[in-house]
């Protein structure tokens, strides 16, 4: 389907149908990404303030033919949130949609726009004594409908889901300008196809999600973090199954770190504070959510001592405050900063069955190893199976001698996942690095019938074009 730019035409179209001060002045950081990927394009920035405004945006882009990138905080890490070819596009940014709409404490549930950032939702929970669990290194920037769209995940998987786990309903514009109006505050409807779950994940792709009804969570009675040496990865999920056994579903984030990770802290961000004088081949960070009156100390103190009878743990630390659980915290929060400074040949986000992901671990060092030497950076939520593999330059060496290898890299680490029967795409989304690999480890049928609702939903195609289908 041809698409036509947002040039001045457009322009004179939409201050005709909308206030002035709803199209702003483009600034570069909203044509960058965080890893720096891609450049992206923009003919005309709109930031409105209303969903109202929103579906007027949408009803002339459509009926114009022009395509529609719709931008949260930017924080995306696959692209979806710019667009570098094609058609200059209409950028919708939300950043003036940042209301809390309601909050219901007695049923656990917050209604907010799609601006609101992650953390003032965090915030809002929290003044009414409540948890929305979502937590993310972003979490300071990056805006409810942008984690929605990519169905982000975090530490907090393990206990509270996904963001998808975490959305009760949703209002979204269609491309159209149509307004679905799904706020529920319902755990249960049955009343035909879930179009809450189709837009979670979209990426922009069928629509602009405007507002969210979000579940909350009672707040632990005592939180209880660690940091703990295991021998190996297969080590570290006898000992998730060990945690469970004694608290149950009480772990919160249940996370792996390799040295590797801890030593581009030190080369990086010396200033982090570490645990480990040495840093350990692997470790592990547990975050406990106790209710009731059990003492967070002694239940992690009790997991340590049998783990260390069962060989499964060798050292390790336990909060005894708030300020050591924020600088064990720091630790894992950084390790993405620090990656991002020495600069990856090639990053991935991938998830395995549990029962494979020691294996994975072994045999991708091994087949990467065969291209040429790296230094690999291999931690992430190790309860949720999803690993961050990540492919660096020797120390001395920077990324672009390597410019070369990368695809292979990346072929190599993610045939090796679809054969493992995992996903190439963990919680970052697709957006643009990631369509040609579903459509080579996709299910056909699934992709024909995503590629038929994006035809039926958006016929112009003007929502989002290029990310996550190749159409």
């Amino acid at each position: 389907m041809e698409l036509n730019p947002a040039d001045d035409t457009f322009a004179r179209h939409l201050q005709g149908e909308l206030p002035e001060h709803v199209i702003k002045p483009i600034e570069p950081r909203y044509l960058e990404e965080p890893r720096g990927r891609y450049q992206g394009q923009c003919g005309i920035l709109a930031a409105p303030e209303t969903t109202e405004q929103v579906s007027s945006l949408l009803k002339l882009a459509n009926h114009h033919r022009v395509p529609v990138v719709p931008y949260g905080g930017g924080t995306g890490l696959v692209g979806g949130q710019v667009m570098p070819d094609g058609p200059a596009p209409l950028l919708i940014s939300l950043e003036r949609m940042t209301a809390i709409r309601a909050v219901y404490p007695d049923e656990n549930v917050l209604i907010a726009d799609a601006g609101a950032i992650l953390s003032d939702i965090q915030g809002a929970a929290d003044a009414v004594d409540r948890l929305f669990p979502l937590s993310l290194a972003s979490e300071g920037s990056a805006r409810i409908g942008g984690n929605l769209s990519t169905n982000a995940g975090g530490v907090n998987v393990l206990r509270y889901g996904n963001t998808r786990d975490l959305c009760l309903g949703l209002e979204v514009v269609l491309p159209d300008g149509a307004v679905w109006n799904g706020l529920s505050r319902l755990r249960k409807d049955n009343t035909g196809y879930d179009l809450r779950n189709l837009m979670i994940g979209a990426e922009g792709t069928l629509g602009v999600i405007t507002g969210a009804a979000l579940k909350l969570s009672p707040k632990p009675s005592a939180r209880g973090t660690g940091i703990f040496v295991v021998p190996s990865p297969g080590a570290a999920l006898k000992l998730l199954a060990l945690v469970r056994d004694h608290v149950g579903e009480a772990v919160s984030a249940f996370e792996l770190i390799h040295r590797q990770g801890l030593e581009f802290l030190t080369e990086t961000l010396p200033n982090v504070r570490q645990p480990f004088e040495t840093p350990p081949e692997w470790c592990v960070l547990i975050e406990l959510g106790l209710a009731g009156r059990q003492d967070a100390e002694t239940t992690l103190t009790s997991i340590f001592e049998a783990g260390l009878g069962e060989e499964l743990v060798s050292d390790g630390v336990i909060a005894q405050s708030n300020a050591q659980r924020d600088e064990l915290w720091s630790v894992r929060e950084h390790i993405p900063e620090a990656n991002r400074l020495i600069g990856s040949v090639s990053s991935h986000d991938i998830s395995l069955p549990l029962g494979r992901v020691a294996e994975f671990i072994e045999r991708a060092r091994a087949e990467v190893a065969q291209i040429a030497d790296f230094r690999i950076n291999c931690f992430g939520h190790l309860g949720d199976g999803n690993l961050h593999f990540n492919v660096f330059p020797l120390k001395g060496q920077t990324r672009a001698i390597h410019d070369d290898k990368k695809a292979a890299v990346q072929e190599t680490v993610h045939a090796l996942v679809a054969r493992m029967e995992g996903s190439v795409s963990a919680e970052h989304g697709v957006g643009r690095l990631k369509t040609d690999d579903i459509e080579r480890y996709g299910d056909p049928v699934k992709l024909d019938l995503m590629k038929r609702i994006k035809r039926t939903l958006d016929p112009n195609g003007i929502m989002n074009p290029g990310a996550v289908l190749k159409l």
